[in-house]
């Protein structure tokens, strides 16, 4: 667990990042997406991602970043920069710029539990022809399987950003935060958050810029450094992006006040039970039922928060939105495991 020590001058600045990084997002992905039960959270670039390794470039790309960066856990914080926004090649020239000493400490901490390989020696050390090797396997990866999806990344943020900023301004800082994930917490003036690395950090004084993306694994990540913004990186559910042709299908299969409120969770992702009443337009008492009935049949999961109770869609919620295409099979338990969401309430 990290637990971030937050002043008046940290909790003053807190913000969401002005868009997407394309290189840090591609990294998280290409990490992400090599977990099967965890890419079913996301099938349409899990799908993506083998169609792209069907050509030479960018298997040979995906193999270069599987070889030098961990399958799973903390990335060395240099690949995923906080400058860099504007496109992909900014957000290399970033990583270039990295000091060698700080190279050679993160890429070692990274390889804590990984075999020692020539490649991966020479990465460490900061070679300049492995960090060009590098940069251009990202560069192939990014343009192969997110570019194509990359609008609808950016509208999922958009998204996302829309629904916890009218979260913080109708319900304040504390609301914000415990609505982000179930594996980040406030408990006044730490922030807890349950990501690869355990520790106690003070702030920076710089505030705390949020980004929410599908991509960014099971666990929330956290970028700290002297002199910025902390940056919190947590996982969202992938928003669905259309109904399904036969959108009264759902309806009668669910009920179409039970359909209303599955279709609420994934457009806003998490709320309370209170909240989902108010947006779905029913009693209380109601959104507690259809919450109930949806979480028995592993549509939606549960956790509480004090004494209210949040709801989010589970990877099978996903998929019976999305249609026939995006089939979880016997995967669906696990994916919703390794995606952190909380354990289903009795």
């Amino acid at each position: 667990m990290l637990r971030l020590q937050l002043g008046s001058a940290d909790l003053c600045r807190v913000r969401f990042a002005d868009r997407l990084h394309p290189v840090g997002i591609a990294l998280l992905a290409g990490q992400w997406l090599r977990d099967p039960t965890v890419a079913a959270m996301a099938p349409t670039l899990a799908e993506r991602v083998a169609a792209a390794e069907g050509t030479a470039a960018a298997q040979a790309a995906t193999a270069v970043l599987r070889h030098l960066l961990p399958d799973r856990g903390r990335l060395p914080d240099f690949v995923t920069p906080f400058d860099g926004l504007e496109s992909v090649e900014a957000g290399l020239e970033a990583i270039r710029a990295t000091p060698a000493r700080r190279v050679r400490a993160e890429v070692t901490l990274a390889y804590s539990d990984t075999s020692v390989s020539p490649l991966r020696r020479r990465f460490a050390a900061a070679d300049p022809e492995v960090l060009d090797l590098f940069g251009g396997a990202v560069r192939t990866w990014f343009d192969a399987v997110l570019e194509p999806h990359w609008a609808e990344l950016v509208s999922a943020y958009r998204q996302q950003v829309a629904s916890a900023s009218q979260r913080l301004a109708q319900h304040g800082l504390a609301s914000l935060f415990a609505g982000l994930h179930p594996s980040i917490r406030w408990r006044e003036p730490v922030l807890e958050v349950r990501t690869w690395w355990d520790g106690d950090l003070p702030g920076t004084g710089h505030g705390i810029i949020l980004l929410p993306s599908p991509l960014a694994g099971p666990r929330p990540r956290v970028l700290v450094e002297q002199g910025y913004p902390i940056l919190l990186v947590y996982p969202v559910v992938m928003p669905v992006r259309e109904a399904p042709a036969d959108d009264g299908a759902l309806g009668r299969l669910l009920g179409v006040t039970r359909a209303l409120v599955l279709r609420r969770l994934a457009t806003d992702g998490g709320l309370t039970t209170t909240v989902l009443s108010r947006a779905v337009g029913i009693s209380l008492s109601s959104a507690s039922e259809h919450a109930r009935a949806l979480r028995t049949a592993g549509l939606v999961t549960s956790e509480r928060e004090g004494g209210a109770v949040r709801h989010h869609l589970t990877s099978l919620g996903v998929a019976l939105l999305r249609g026939p295409s995006s089939d979880l099979g016997e995967s669906w338990p696990t994916a919703n495991q390794a995606a952190g969401w909380p354990p289903v309430l009795p």
